[in-house]
């Protein structure tokens, strides 16, 4: 079935699945889409009784549960305009965007309320608690006006992740969304007998239109946790739930791998000699795969992987072994989804081929490599930033389709491989384009890294590294048994390590991304609310490179100067 608005989805999936159940809490209630329905009216007069009116702005800041895709639901409906905001946005930020979003109204969640400043509660209309869609705070009481929204109106506005001082807000109409569950389906369809599991947030538009509004659509059935997707949440959702569909970020399945499946067989010396062979590697990745399904809950049909490249070694297992993971790439100005592989399309390193009713280019090639801007053409593409035209200027080629900002190559059937971030690369001495999430790569597949950075001073390569340290210290025991240690050998270990790890990412990658230097990032690396490590703080032009880079480098952000491409 054809989708044009929010509108249609809703009306169709509340009449069709009215006794199923649409949205659970794990430990919680069930939602029947019967019951959407009725929250939704109710919502909808809380926000009328206030003065809200048709194209007015609402934002939604809470945490997953059945009440955000009710909120959401319920403003889109009405012909309101939603605003999803990331829980992980600072109080500073909120405001920036509240204000910049001209937002009226908010539903707000228990702890992220506390994050609110009280000159922005005194200037909403209505603040309605998410959690039992009671009323906070009314300032005004007077009728509002709704309308059966049209496939061009404005659906929503999402603030994306790495917001400062300007606020920069992606404008996607009704049609934007709903043409998602029409291009899709091709690739992947659910149905009614799905059950998701719901890990990511619902503000981010990656989670919200393949995690909510198309699985919504199809009448599945999605459950919510109470509370981030560690190891010891994650593990018995999954057996209460046995999810047949995940929708996640490659830092997920990484971890597992990283942390669980691949320590396995470098503990034991046997399984440690048999992993180096392909033969022997490949049937002991399809027996880890076989746990990991099991882990799963057993009916997994879909673990889809988008929101970042994912790391080749963990893709190489995740092949092996048989899982059933899908590759997506696409940005929240698209609403998102442009390109992806699932089952026998899947190519390790490629995220598949444009959807149906997406072209994909690339613009100014490099002859030599075959690498350019990834620009698309989509229905899903935005009508442009929430008040910047300037910005929404910048990201459109003449003949209107859409700059990713994403460098990539084509192979001849259309799939998809992404090098990096436009904005990333760096031009070495003699002009050749160095994609640091390349060098990252090879430096997050040595056992004792858990994050890194690669970054440009004075000319040369610097790899900010974020060791694991609970592989340093198991080095370092071993270290210990040998030898009375003192505080001057334990450094002189840790340039030992460092060293070692430069001759390990130098030996595995072209003579100009050579690094020159590892530096010891102390801490994680400060990250986006979706999870990005904010590569801007880190890529700074100062000379000096020692173990308080990582804290220097918040003070020197401001100086960092962009890279000229001198393709």
């Amino acid at each position: 079935m054809t989708f044009n608005t929010l509108y249609e989805i809703v009306k169709h999936s509340v009449e069709k699945f009215s006794s199923r159940i649409a949205f659970s809490m794990i430990g919680g209630e069930d939602v029947s889409y019967k019951e959407v329905g009725e929250r939704i009216d109710t919502v909808q007069e809380m926000l009328l009784g206030a003065g809200i009116n048709a194209g007015d702005k609402v934002a939604i800041l809470s945490s997953s549960m059945p009440n955000w895709g009710v909120s959401y639901f319920a403003v889109t409906t009405a012909g309101m305009v939603a605003v999803p905001i990331l829980p992980d946005f600072t109080g500073t930020e909120l405001d920036l965007i509240i204000e910049h979003s001209e937002a009226k109204a908010i539903l707000v969640s228990d702890k992220l309320y506390t994050k609110l400043s009280k000159e922005t509660v005194e200037k909403m209309n209505i603040v309605i608690r998410t959690k039992g869609l009671n009323i906070i705070s009314q300032k005004v009481k007077e009728r509002g006006t709704s309308h059966i929204p049209q496939p061009d109106d404005l659906a929503a506005i999402i603030y994306t992740s790495g917001t400062t001082s300007k606020p920069k807000g992606v404008m996607l109409t009704h049609y934007n969304i709903a043409a998602q569950t029409t291009i899709i389906p091709p690739l992947f369809d659910y149905n009614e007998e799905d059950v998701l599991l719901s890990i990511l947030p619902l503000s981010h538009t990656y989670e919200c239109t393949l995690g909510m509004i198309y699985p919504f659509s199809r009448g599945a059935h999605i459950h919510y946790l109470d509370r981030p997707p560690t190891a010891s949440a994650l593990m018995p959702a999954l057996l209460q739930v046995r999810p047949t569909v995940i929708a996640s970020v490659p830092l997920i399945m990484e971890k597992v791998y990283r942390g669980k499946v691949r320590p396995t067989f470098e503990k034991n010396k046997l399984l440690s000699k048999l992993y180096g062979y392909d033969w022997s590697r490949k049937l002991l990745h399809k027996v880890a795969g076989k746990q990991l399904k099991k882990l799963f809950g057993g009916r997994m049909r879909l673990f889809a992987i988008g929101g970042a490249k994912l790391d080749a070694e963990t893709e190489r297992f995740l092949y092996e072994a048989g899982f059933p993971y899908g590759i997506g790439y696409g940005l929240t100005e698209t609403a998102p989804l442009v390109a992806g592989a699932v089952g026998k399309m899947v190519r390790i390193g490629s995220t598949g081929p444009a959807l149906p009713a997406v072209q994909i280019r690339l613009d100014n090639v490099n002859p030599e490599t075959k690498q350019g801007e990834i620009v698309v053409n989509t229905p899903c593409c935005m009508k442009g930033y929430y008040k910047n035209e300037a910005a929404t200027k910048g990201v459109f080629t003449e003949d209107g389709w859409f700059r990713t900002g994403d460098l990539g190559a084509m192979d001849e059937n259309g799939w998809i491989y992404i090098k990096g971030r436009l904005k990333n690369m760096i031009v070495g001495p003699s002009g050749e384009n160095i994609y640091p999430e390349d060098i990252e790569e090879v430096l997050n597949s040595n056992k004792l890294v858990a994050e890194s950075v690669v970054t440009e001073e004075d000319g040369k390569l610097i790899a900010l590294v974020h060791f694991d340290t609970t592989a340093l210290e198991e080095a370092y025991d071993e270290f210990k048994h040998k030898v009375a240690v003192s505080a001057e050998q334990m450094s002189l270990k840790m340039e030992e390590v460092k060293r070692d790890l430069m001759e390990y990412v130098n030996s595995k990658v072209n003579r100009f991304s050579k690094i020159s230097k590892v530096v010891d990032n102390e801490g994680e690396f400060e990250k986006t609310p979706t999870k990005k490590i904010r590569r801007f703080i880190y890529n700074r032009a100062g000379k000096e490179a020692n173990n308080e880079a990582g804290k220097e480098a918040s003070n020197e952000a401001g100086n960092a100067q962009p890279t000229e491409d001198k393709r």
